[in-house]
């Protein structure tokens, strides 16, 4: 793993430092979790057009009215 230096608002951190006490974790492995999402929403972005394409190959067999929409 390789180790980084970043600047930022002391108050800011100190924020940051307190949400991670909250979520019982630390600062270092919340940016972690940060970075990777990051770093991954190319990969979830293409995964949910792939979904939305195969989803537009059904045909919702047409138009309904109002009423055949609200049945339950």
């Amino acid at each position: 793993m390789k180790n980084i230096t970043l600047s930022a608002d002391g108050r800011l951190i100190e924020l940051a430092r307190e949400e991670a006490r909250a979520r019982k974790t630390t600062l270092n492995a919340l940016f972690r979790q940060w970075i990777e999402e990051i770093a991954r929403r190319d990969e979830r972005r293409g995964r949910v057009a792939e979904v939305l394409s195969r989803m537009a190959e059904f045909d919702s067999a047409g138009p309904f009215t109002r009423d055949e929409l609200n049945e339950r």
